[in-house]
C-alpha cells in the first residue's frame, strides 16, 4: 500500500498547539497527542542501519507505540495475529454487534471507564447466557470481544464487536454442540436481554456514585431523572446484530486484522489538509454504504479524534467463557479433542493455504508468518541484509519531557537547566 500523502502526525503538528492552548484536554488526551506528534521522528531517537553487502544505509526512527497511533498498529497487529493463529476451531464463526444507544453516548464520553467496562459486562453476560439456555444452543461458548467507539465520521458510537466460533461445549463438558447453519443466536432476544442487563447495572453503578455528571448532564444527577432516562430506553430497541458466518480461517483473521488493532481513523484516508480544513473519506452506512468525502476544520477534527482516547489502562479488546485468558488454552485442547483435530496442528498451524486478501489484510497476510530475513533485506541492493551500526539518542526535549512528566515539570526543567 502506497504511503499515504497526509497523517494524523502532519494535523497534530500543524494545529496542535493551537488547539491544546485553547481547549481543556485530559492528561490522556494531551499524551496521545505528543506521542503521535513524535512518532518515528528524531524526537524518540532511532537507529542507523547499513546494508553489509553494498553498504546503502538508511535512519529508522523509534515508534511511540502508542495504542491510538495510525502508525504503530501494524507490527503489533502481526505478531497478535500470529499468536491468535492456535486459537482457531475447525468451525464456522460469527460476527455479533451490539451497539449502545445514542442517547447514552454522551453519558459515556463523561463515565468511559465506567460506561465501556458496563458495555463489555452485559454484552458477555448476555452471550453466555442466551447460548447456554437449551431454548437455543444449550452449550458454553467463548468469543473475542473489541471495543470501537467512533463512526466512520468520528463521531462518538460506542459498540462492541464480537467474534464467536459457531458452537460450544455442552452443559456437562462431554460434546461439542454446533449451532444451526448460517445461524447462531436470534439477535431480538439478545438486544431484549441485553437491553435489560446494561440499565440494570447503570442503575446499580448510579445507586453507588460511580456516574459523574458535567454541562447539559447535570440534570441526571437527580435520581428522578435518571430513572425516567432509563426508562425511556426500556421502551426503544437496541441495536443487535450478528452478520453472516466467516467463510473459513482466512475470513477471520482477515476480519482480526482490520478490527483488533484499528483506531479512530487511519492515514490512508486523510485526503487533504490546509491551513484551515481537513479532508478525509468516510462510509455513510445508513445511505447504502456509500462512500464520499467530509472537510472538518482541523480544531474539530482533532476534538473528534481524541473523543477515542480511551483511559489509561483499559483494556479493548477481552476474551470471555471458553477463551477466557485463565482457562482457554486448557479450553481449546478439549474442544479440539472433541472435535477430533489433533493439538499439534494447533501448536504448528499450516498457514500456507492463506494468501494475502485486499486492503489492510494485505499488509496483514504479508507478515504472517514473519520471516525476519525478509524483514530486515536491504531495499537496495536486495541482497544484503541491514545491520544496526549506530543507536541515535532521543533529542534532549524528548528526555525532558519524559522526566517532567514523571517526576514534575519543575524538577525536569530544573535538571535540564542545570546540565
Amino acid at each position: 500500500m502506497p504511503r499515504p500523502s497526509w497523517e494524523v502526525a502532519d494535523i497534530f503538528r500543524q494545529h496542535g498547539p493551537t488547539f491544546r492552548a485553547t481547549q481543556p484536554l485530559s492528561p490522556e488526551q494531551r499524551r496521545v497527542m505528543r506521542a503521535i506528534e513524535a512518532c518515528r521522528t528524531s524526537v524518540l531517537g532511532g537507529h542507523l542501519d547499513q546494508c553489509d553487502a553494498c553498504g546503502w544505509q538508511r535512519v529508522s526512527y523509534n515508534s511511540c507505540r502508542n495504542r491510538h497511533c495510525p502508525k504503530c498498529q501494524s507490527l503489533a497487529k502481526a505478531q497478535w495475529l500470529q499468536a491468535r493463529l492456535a486459537d482457531l476451531l475447525p468451525v464456522p464463526y460469527f460476527h455479533v454487534v451490539f451497539t449502545l444507544p445514542e442517547q447514552l453516548a454522551h453519558l459515556a464520553l463523561q463515565n468511559k471507564r465506567v460506561i465501556y467496562n458496563l458495555l463489555f459486562a452485559a454484552a458477555s453476560q448476555t452471550l453466555l447466557k442466551i447460548a447456554a439456555d437449551p431454548k437455543h444452543l444449550g452449550a458454553q461458548v467463548g468469543f473475542l470481544v473489541v471495543l470501537h467507539t467512533w463512526g466512520q465520521n468520528l463521531r462518538h458510537h460506542p459498540h462492541l464487536h464480537c467474534v464467536v466460533p459457531g458452537g460450544g461445549l455442552s452443559l456437562d463438558g462431554q460434546r461439542w454442540i454446533n449451532c444451526r447453519q448460517n445461524f447462531f443466536l436470534p439477535v431480538r432476544v439478545l438486544s431484549r436481554l441485553f437491553r435489560r442487563l446494561f440499565r440494570e447495572q447503570l442503575w446499580r453503578a448510579y445507586q453507588q456514585g460511580q456516574l459523574s455528571f458535567h454541562g447539559t448532564l447535570t440534570y441526571l444527577a437527580e435520581p428522578g431523572a435518571c430513572k425516567r432516562l432509563l426508562g425511556s430506553l426500556g421502551r426503544t430497541e437496541w441495536v443487535v446484530y450478528a452478520k453472516r458466518p466467516f467463510g473459513g480461517p482466512q475470513q477471520v483473521l482477515d476480519y482480526l486484522g482490520r478490527y483488533t488493532h484499528r483506531v479512530a481513523i487511519s492515514n490512508h484516508r486523510l485526503v487533504s489538509l490546509d491551513d484551515t480544513n481537513v479532508t478525509f473519506t468516510w462510509r455513510d452506512y445508513r445511505h447504502g454504504h456509500r462512500q464520499s468525502l467530509l472537510t472538518l476544520t482541523a480544531d474539530e477534527f482533532i476534538r473528534r479524534f481524541l473523543l477515542h482516547t480511551l483511559p489509561r489502562g483499559f483494556q479493548r479488546l477481552r476474551h470471555f467463557g471458553l477463551l477466557s485468558n485463565r482457562a482457554r488454552r486448557a479450553n481449546l485442547a478439549h474442544c479440539r479433542q472433541l472435535l477430533g483435530v489433533a493439538n499439534d496442528q494447533a501448536a504448528n498451524p499450516d498457514t500456507s493455504g492463506l494468501r494475502p486478501s485486499s486492503g489492510d489484510g494485505h499488509a496483514l497476510f504479508q507478515s504472517l508468518p514473519p520471516d525476519q530475513s525478509e524483514l530486515t533485506r536491504c531495499p537496495a541492493c536486495h541482497n544484503g541484509q541491514m545491520q544496526s551500526i549506530q543507536i541515535i539518542a532521543p533529542t534532549a526535549s524528548s528526555v525532558i519531557n519524559r522526566l517532567s512528566r514523571h517526576l514534575g515539570t519543575r524538577f525536569g526543567k530544573l535538571l535540564f537547566d542545570s546540565s
